[in-house]
C-alpha cells in the first residue's frame, strides 16, 4: 500500500474468493487484539468493523516506521495481555525469540506489521480449520483523503459514491460508511448491535475501545 504519515486512510481487505474468514466470537475478538498490537504502535484507529469476510479501518498514520525491538515489545506486551483475559493466573509469558531473525535494531514498517498481523490470524484459522495458504487477498487496500470513485469489497467494480466526492468530509463519511456495513449487509438493524464495531464505542455501549474516540468524535462533531 502507498501510504504516509499524518493522514487518515481507509484500509480494507477480504477473504480469498470472497470467502469468510471469522467464525466465531473468539476468531473477531482474536483479531481485534492483533489489531491493537500491529497497529496501535504507527497511529490512531478512529473506526473498524470486521464482518463475516472483510475488514474495515479507518486509521490515522502518525509514522510509517518503528523501531523493530519497540515493535516486538509491544507485540509480545499485547500478546500477554490477551492471554490474561483468555486464560487468567494459568496465562503464560510470551517465548519466542527462537523465530525472530531480523536485526532487533531495524526498522520494521506499517506496511510489514500490517502484513504480520493477518499472517498471524490466518495461521490461527488454519490450525483451527485444518486449512493452509493464504486466507486474505495478497494484498490491503487503502484510500486517503479525496477520491473520485469509492471502492467497496461489496463490489468488483469501483462505483461513484457522491458520499465521497471532493468537496464532502470524505474522513466523516467514511466513518459512517464502515458502521453501516453491518447494516446494510442485513446482520443488524443498527450499527451500534453489531458487536465486531467502533460503533459500539461511540454509542458508549463497550469499555477499553481500541479506537481514539476523542479523534473520532472530532469527525463527528464538525458533521453533526
Amino acid at each position: 500500500m502507498d501510504l504516509y504519515s499524518n493522514q487518515t486512510f481507509h484500509i480494507y481487505n477480504q477473504g480469498n474468493n470472497r470467502r469468510q474468514v471469522f467464525f466465531s466470537d473468539e476468531n473477531y475478538q482474536f483479531f481485534i487484539w492483533r489489531m491493537r498490537a500491529y497497529l496501535l504502535p504507527f497511529g490512531d484507529l478512529i473506526a473498524y468493523c470486521l464482518m463475516p469476510n472483510h475488514f474495515h479501518w479507518l486509521f490515522y498514520i502518525r509514522t510509517l516506521t518503528i523501531e523493530r525491538q519497540q515493535h516486538r515489545n509491544h507485540v509480545d506486551h499485547i500478546e500477554f495481555e490477551r492471554r490474561k483475559a483468555k486464560y487468567g493466573k494459568n496465562a503464560q509469558v510470551v517465548q519466542r525469540g527462537y523465530t525472530r531473525y531480523a536485526n532487533k535494531e531495524d526498522g520494521i514498517t506499517l506496511n510489514e506489521s500490517i502484513g504480520l498481523l493477518l499472517q498471524s490470524y490466518a495461521k490461527s484459522i488454519n490450525k483451527e480449520k485444518g486449512w493452509s495458504g493464504s486466507l486474505f487477498k495478497k494484498e490491503c487496500k487503502a484510500k486517503d483523503g479525496w477520491i473520485d470513485e469509492f471502492v467497496t469489497v461489496h463490489s468488483p467494480k469501483e462505483i461513484q459514491d457522491t458520499r465521497f466526492l471532493p468537496g464532502t468530509d470524505y474522513k466523516y463519511h467514511c466513518m459512517c460508511y464502515i458502521h453501516d456495513n453491518p447494516v446494510e449487509g442485513d446482520l443488524v438493524k443498527q450499527p451500534q448491535d453489531w458487536l465486531y464495531s467502533s460503533a459500539r464505542d461511540y454509542a458508549g455501549l463497550s469499555e477499553n475501545s481500541i479506537c481514539n474516540l476523542s479523534l473520532g468524535r472530532e469527525l463527528l462533531d464538525s458533521w453533526s
